[in-house]
């Protein structure tokens, strides 16, 4: 996983940057309307949601400079009053089914937050935001991330986190491609990968980068006899075939991450 670039908004978060600005403009009017009110400047905006340039930080959302995140579209919506959905139809919709209802580990609920609703009735210091990659490792031959871009964030529970023995900073969600890994992971699949835990570890699954293949995801089996066995969960062996290393081969392959949590469509 290189180095995230920034790339132009699309037409949609061109569009969420619209909405943003629009609802901000009426809600800044009406509290300037009624007696009493402190004015809604971006600033103030800006200091509710606890960023550092407040007024500078609102601005680059508002004008599409920047595109907004789930974090960023929690925060504006509690600080602003307005339902997230009204500014992000897609981020909102991502709410509802965030964490995936079909981990392979987990209960459904584990990683799920709660539909939005009143985003006030929603305590978010319960969850942390995992920046996701459009990233992907093949659960095949291997897959070439020429670059990387960051496309938004997936809110996780921070007890579920804690249970895991997970640190929100060292994670990443990226996607899954191919169907070497099936039924286990299936293509396009959401992973979410510790880059921790780097260390070979016996029937652990792991995101690996290799000279020849790319960036794999694989399982790790301990070899009885020397080494490590890269294998398929894919039960086809003819076209999904297992790799062993020698133990001085291994690293030959380097370990990204290990895989914590998977999720994807029934």
């Amino acid at each position: 996983m290189k180095k995230p670039i920034r790339t132009p908004l699309s037409a949609d978060q061109l569009a969420d940057a619209k909405r943003l600005s629009d609802i901000y403009k009426v809600k800044a009017r009406e509290a300037k309307e009624r007696p009493g009110d402190p004015p809604l400047t971006q600033t103030e905006v800006g200091e509710r949601c606890g960023w550092n340039s407040p007024q500078s930080t609102v601005s680059q959302y508002m004008t599409g400079k920047v595109a907004l995140n789930l974090d960023a579209l929690v925060k504006l919506a509690k600080a602003i009053g307005f339902e997230p959905s009204d500014v992000s139809p897609a981020l909102a919709a991502g709410v509802r089914m965030r964490g995936g209802d079909n981990s392979a580990s987990e209960p459904p609920s584990s990683a799920t937050p709660p539909p939005l609703g009143d985003p006030q009735s929603t305590n978010w210091d319960d969850y942390a935001f995992i920046d996701q990659y459009d990233a992907k490792a093949a659960a095949g031959s291997g897959y070439d991330n020429t670059h990387v871009v960051l496309r938004n964030t997936l809110a996780f529970k921070r007890d579920w986190l804690r249970m895991k023995g997970a640190a929100p900073k060292n994670l990443k969600v990226i996607y899954a491609h191919g169907d070497s890994m099936w039924p286990t992971i299936s293509d396009r699949d959401v992973l979410l990968v510790d880059e921790s835990r780097v260390d070979p570890s016996d029937g652990q699954i792991f995101v690996m980068f290799s000279q020849t293949k790319g960036t794999i995801v694989k399982r790790l089996i301990q070899s009885d006899v020397d080494g490590w066995i890269i294998r398929s969960d894919n039960p086809d062996k003819i076209n999904f075939g297992d790799q062993v290393l020698p133990n001085g081969e291994i690293h030959e392959h380097r370990i990204l991450g290990r895989v914590i949590w998977r999720g994807g469509d029934l």
